[in-house]
């Protein structure tokens, strides 16, 4: 019987090392998704502050002062 209980306890111990390894990737994943996130806002602002600079551009005017003036 030593011999089965080897090999279930081989099994468990691959099991729970699986486990941490889908624990431990779902982690990256989960970081990963956070900062795509993040940079797909970071885009959506430059595209933003591209447009409005493309505008000025396109109709002469002159670009407003900042607020503290």
């Amino acid at each position: 019987m030593t011999g089965l209980e080897d090999r279930i306890e081989a099994l468990e111990i691959r099991a729970a090392h699986q486990d941490r390894t889908i624990d431990d990737l779902n982690t990256v994943i989960a970081d990963q998704w956070r900062e795509i996130d993040r940079l797909k806002r970071l885009i959506a602002r430059i595209d933003d502050q591209m447009a409005a600079v493309e505008l000025l551009a396109r109709t002469g005017e002159k670009e407003p002062p900042p607020p503290h003036y």
